[in-house]
């Protein structure tokens, strides 16, 4: 159970979201819990959903973004993360399950994804503290400025809703992810 209400529909959210969670219908087919409690703050909402865009049109591909949404998912111990990006991961980018689980230990078996996956797992570790080394790494990994940009945007996109799930308790409406075998 969430700790504030979760609006059971759009026409419960506040007025001033519903345009933005209608838009949410159209794109996914369903309104989930994390878009509707978010909805409590219209210009909350707003701001994931314009990141939130703005990252999907990046030059980062759909399984970086998963992987990376998974390795932060799984330092910040947010389960409804964990949840949605499994099976988003699954689902939309294809992983594969021993992918998602490489993934969340903050890796892959992809060597130029590994690096990117290595970076987001030590920008939410080390909250953002990393070296000049750390960067050139990933530059050198052949990934451009703005993809490195990207990675850290993607970083903070999934840090929000990861504490946003924690401290509001957000209920699980995927099917949850098993926990992570050492």
């Amino acid at each position: 159970m969430s700790r504030i209400p979760t609006p059971v529909s759009i026409s419960a959210a506040p007025a001033a979201s519903r345009d933005l969670l209608e838009a949410v219908h159209t794109q996914l087919g369903s309104v989930p819990n994390l878009f509707r409690i978010v909805a409590n703050s219209p210009q909350t909402l707003e701001g994931f959903l314009g990141l939130h865009g703005a990252l999907g049109n990046g030059s980062l591909d759909d399984q970086t973004r998963e992987r990376i949404a998974l390795a932060v998912a799984e330092i910040n111990g947010c389960h409804y993360c964990l949840a949605a990006h499994q099976y988003l991961g699954s689902k939309l980018a294809k992983l594969s399950s021993d992918e998602i689980n490489a993934s969340r230990r903050g890796t892959s078996a992809d060597p130029k994804a590994s690096v990117a996956v290595e970076f987001a797992a030590k920008i939410t570790r080390d909250r953002g503290k990393l070296s000049g080394r750390d960067v050139d790494a990933v530059r050198e990994a052949g990934y451009s400025d703005a993809e490195i940009v990207e990675i850290v945007g993607l970083v903070a996109l999934n840090t929000l809703t990861n504490y946003i799930n924690e401290v509001l308790g957000t209920a699980i409406d995927f099917p949850t992810a098993e926990s992570l075998v050492a």
